[in-house]
């Protein structure tokens, strides 16, 4: 694996089904040992995860590491808040646009750069329910036009 190699180990995609990312981030973790195993093995979730911002810290709540299996006493709690790693002026434009209405943060994925682990977050917006509508209708027709495309073909 290259040094600007990226492994993709969890991926979030009903975000950009529930949101509209505005921008995104790229922030480390601060994990224990067995944990950075355990996502190198592929053992990580973000389905239900979320981020706050508490004392100018960027925390992430419900990014679920199952227990590495040869941990015993090493092993950490799955659920624990994990310390998301930012720079201080990042953390500062983060926290003032969510300040402003309706704008929240989300991860987006889990990825191994290099040799260390990443998780890339989301400024979002939330999507109303009729953008979620106009969002299935213009899949369906995309779909609907590629599968014309492939009968005439």
């Amino acid at each position: 694996m290259g040094k600007d190699s990226i492994k993709v180990i969890a991926n979030n995609k009903k975000v950009r089904h529930d949101y509209f990312i505005e921008d995104t981030y790229e922030a480390g973790v601060a994990l224990h040992g067995t944990e950075v195993k355990s996502v190198r093995m592929g053992k990580c979730s973000i389905k239900e995860s979320f981020i706050r911002i508490e004392n100018g810290e960027v925390i992430a709540y419900g990014l679920h590491i199952s227990p590495y299996e040869k941990g015993n006493i090493f092993n950490r709690d799955p659920l624990r808040p994990k310390k998301l790693l930012l720079h201080k002026y990042e953390i500062n434009k983060i926290a003032g646009k969510i300040a402003e209405k309706g704008y929240t943060l989300v991860p987006l994925r889990v990825y191994i750069k290099g040799s260390l682990i990443k998780v890339e977050i989301g400024l979002a917006r939330g999507k109303k329910l009729y953008d979620k509508r106009q969002d299935i209708a213009r899949k369906d027709q995309k779909r609907e036009a590629e599968r014309e495309f492939k009968l005439k073909l």
